[in-house]
């Protein structure tokens, strides 16, 4: 049975599930969620607090609501708030009900995913590593031991919240909770113990009393009353629908990039492909989008999950420093806009959908005779169609939907950008390129002579730091009785990054990839007579965050052999010696501690493997986000003021030659006005001398419209009211609209030319029709001011060009 026709059918069960009782009622029936009585389209956005900090969330949350938003939807992270067992943190970045406070004081709602496991591309999926080893423990299973632990901290957090009077039915924001996370992808590895998992999950969450709806991602098997929700790109044509007529159609992942990892390709999204998604799912039914992520923000600290950048989804809406993103941002919140116009007779029970030609439809609804909306979908992805519609014709652009808020004049068409396009530029600030600006310390590398740890085998990474650092030294030693032996050292690891030293000696580097994480190292050997002693630096980027039966997971060296002459000896069972960590983590170097400073030597230009740098510098003046540049560098990590900006890896290239991240995000709170402390940990053989410092900012805007293009959804209001606001009134043509951010103006008219236009924002030149005053008119109306409009007509540019000929307008200007 299809999504559509199931609603259809459920749309005769008037009963409502009621959640709840006292504050704001929060309910849901088949056709959406329903807040004190009213059913609601619900916009939301995902912005993590812990990938941001307090004092960014604000602005954070204001752009989402200016973007159109309703709601902010957020995980909640075990292993950031219960790093050992019993001890909570939720101090700074990790202050949930502060954040959650801040959405109410802005006046939207909030979605919480408890998980508690969550994957997020976070380091073990949000799970706390001290669960690893509480006896006889399975992961996300029927397991009496987890179901005892993940109980207990989804009470602790729920407990929390209400005493603060979070949840909507007791006055606060929170309307939508989620237990467990896109379950369905491995319940069918836990055999007969993942459905009774599901059910009991379910069942506890429920029990939790918290006076709203709970919802499982990908779970089509979620239990009454736990809606099953869709995650992906395209749920309006993937999403089977709800498992019960009594429940809505809810998107809780409208994916507005894909998340990078280093070996896999980069993969953006356009604004049109995640319009034209989130339309066609409203069309079909549904009721609530989330876009993942709204706001992306920075893997600070080691938080990242095995082989993912410290910057996560920068393609947001808005970018990892929290800049507009155009035009995802502005295309959204035209949706946004001209979906609510649509409101009431989208949410009456009364529609029908019919075809408009082989690929093309419409869904039309009717309130009443006054109130009608209809969605003209074109599937097609590679021609424009001509369709009619209650006795008028209408052109759709290829994979496209137009929307038509009284079933006449469209608003919006998902393919018709009239949103601004921003370009990101980073302005440096500050040069490290001094030798007197630097100090180093040279990491000490440990022999078997020195190791306190020791094993008869290769013992498994992650079991043995606890996740208590990156770095693992595996080190033995073996009698050589001649010199200059041609010998072979090969290294097979799970790793995810080796670097090998013979006799405090480097000798080479190897590492693995997210989709290949099993890799060898094979090097020749300069071996002395006598004793000999290797060492294996074993570095993990990330703990894995995904996958059934985490647990189990293994990592680090997995086999090592030494090939002399016509002998291969194998040492993987052998007499190691370990070491956890590395000696400047233990004591501490990237603190500005008084004991620390007579570790630090002045800076010798001859770099060498695993050494940290440290460097004073002065905040940059201004309001712009701040970064680090460390094109220079190899791989390792930065800290400024003893605290981590994240991990970074330029030497890791994708298959165009380019690295996947350069530029690490120093949130402005990270800074003191003067005497900032930067420290610098190089696994490889970066030079600091490289190194800089600026700042980011939207230095140019461009504009691309039509005359075919709907004018702004803002023209639309009068009588009609969008996000609560009464507008003033708008000439209803298409334009072009141009907007530095605030404190910059337009200072220049790059290019502009009304007619026919070649290219597009990125790449443009005049075509075959011109108006020759299209400059002067464009630098009259933009010249010196923050935001500009320009009528996309014949009379704005005083004639027309070209005659008979449909025109556009591009303009490109740049802010100062």
């Amino acid at each position: 049975m299809s999504w559509m026709l199931w609603w259809s059918l459920s749309l005769s069960a008037s009963a409502i599930v009621i959640m709840a009782h006292g504050g704001s009622n929060v309910t849901y029936d088949s056709r959406s969620l329903v807040i004190n009585g009213k059913h609601k389209i619900i916009f939301s956005g995902s912005i993590h607090y812990p990938r941001s900090t307090p004092q960014m969330w604000p602005y954070l949350i204001s752009k989402a609501r200016a973007g159109g938003l309703d709601a902010i939807d957020t995980y909640v992270f075990w292993n950031l708030h219960e790093p050992q067992q019993g001890q909570y943190d939720f101090s700074g970045r990790k202050d949930l009900v502060r954040f959650i406070k801040e959405v109410h004081a802005q006046g939207l709602y909030v979605c919480l995913r408890i998980g508690p496991f969550i994957e997020s591309e976070w380091t073990y999926g949000g799970l706390p590593f001290w669960l690893h080893d509480v006896p006889g423990i399975v992961f996300r299973s029927d397991n009496k031991p987890f179901k005892y632990h993940m109980e207990r901290y989804a009470k602790m957090i729920v407990k929390m919240l209400k005493a603060e009077k979070l949840y909507a039915s007791q006055g606060g924001p929170i309307i939508l909770s989620q237990i467990e996370n896109e379950y369905g992808n491995v319940e069918a590895a836990f055999h007969e113990k993942g459905p009774p998992y599901v059910k009991w999950a379910a069942k506890m969450a429920v029990g939790l009393h918290t006076g709203v709806p709970w919802v499982m991602c990908k779970q089509d098997d979620a239990p009454d009353p736990v809606i099953n929700a869709c995650n992906g790109l395209r749920c309006g044509e993937t999403f089977s629908g709800p498992n019960s007529p009594r429940k809505p159609a809810i998107w809780t992942e409208n994916w507005t990039s894909v998340y990078q990892t280093y070996g896999k390709e980069t993969r953006s999204r356009s604004a049109e492909d995640i319009a034209f998604h989130a339309a066609l799912f409203i069309a079909k039914g549904g009721s609530f989008v989330n876009y993942y992520m709204y706001h992306g923000g920075t893997n600070f600290g080691r938080t990242a999950a095995e082989y993912v950048p410290t910057s996560y989804y920068d393609q947001a809406p808005l970018d990892e420093y929290g800049l507009l993103r155009q035009p995802k941002h502005g295309h959204l919140k035209e949706l946004h806009a001209a979906i609510k116009l649509c409101r009431k007779p989208l949410l009456s029970r009364k529609w029908i959908n019919f075809s408009l030609g082989q690929l093309q439809e419409a869904f039309a609804f009717e309130r009443n005779s006054d109130e009608c909306a209809a969605f003209l979908v074109n599937h097609d992805g590679r021609s424009n169609a001509t369709v009619h519609f209650k006795g008028s014709s209408y052109k759709l652009p290829p994979k496209s939907i137009s929307i038509l808020p009284h079933c006449k004049t469209v608003a919006f068409n998902t393919a018709q950008v009239s949103t601004q396009y921003g370009t990101r530029l980073a302005t440096r600030r500050h040069k490290f390129d001094s030798i007197e600006q630097w100090k180093e310390y040279k990491e000490y590398i440990p022999s078997f002579d020195k190791s306190s740890l020791r094993a008869n085998t290769l013992l498994e990474h992650m079991n043995t730091t606890k996740d208590s650092s990156d770095y693992l030294w595996y080190t033995f030693r073996f009698h050589q009785n001649s010199s200059n032996a041609h010998s072979v050292l090969t290294v097979n690891s799970l790793g995810h990054n080796l670097h090998a030293f013979v006799n405090g000696e480097f000798i080479g580097s190897a590492h693995g990839s997210h989709d290949n994480k099993s890799f060898t190292l094979q090097r020749s050997l300069p071996l002395k007579r006598g004793t000999n002693y290797v060492s294996l630096l074993s570095v993990m980027t990330g703990l894995p965050d995904a996958g059934a039966y985490l647990e189990r997971r293994v990592a680090g060296l997995r086999r090592v052999t030494i090939q002399r002459q016509h002998e291969l000896h194998d040492f993987t069972t052998y007499l190691w010696g370990y070491k956890v960590g590395l000696s400047g983590e233990n004591i501490q170097l990237h603190r500005n501690n008084a004991s620390v400073k007579a570790y630090w030597s002045r800076y010798a230009s001859s770099s060498r493997p695993l050494t940290w740098y440290k460097s004073i510098f002065d905040a940059p003046a201004g309001n712009d986000p701040v970064a680090l540049n460390l094109a220079s560098m190899g791989k390792g990590e930065a800290w400024v003021n003893g605290r981590s900006i994240g991990r970074y890896w330029v030497s890791f290239l994708d298959s165009d030659g380019n690295p996947y991240q350069t530029w690490n995000h120093i949130p402005r709170s990270f800074l003191k006005p003067s005497g900032n402390l930067l420290v610098i940990l190089e696994e490889e053989r970066g030079n600091p001398l490289g190194i800089s410092l600026g700042t980011m900012s939207i230095t140019k805007v461009c504009g691309h419209v039509s005359i075919s293009h709907p004018p702004p959804v803002i023209s639309w209001q009068g009588e009609n009211q969008i996000n609560g606001t009464r507008k003033r009134k708008y000439g209803r043509r298409p334009k072009v609209q141009l907007r530095c951010p605030r404190g910059r103006k337009i200072s220049s008219v790059l290019f502009s030319s009304f007619g026919t236009p070649s290219g597009d924002c990125e790449a443009y030149a005049i075509g075959s029709c011109h108006a020759s005053n299209s400059r002067a008119t464009v630098e009259k109306a933009c010249l010196g001011k923050e935001r500009c409009s320009i009528p996309v007509s014949s009379k704005n540019f005083k004639g027309d060009p070209c005659p008979g000929i449909a025109k556009s307008l591009l303009v490109d200007a740049k802010c100062a």
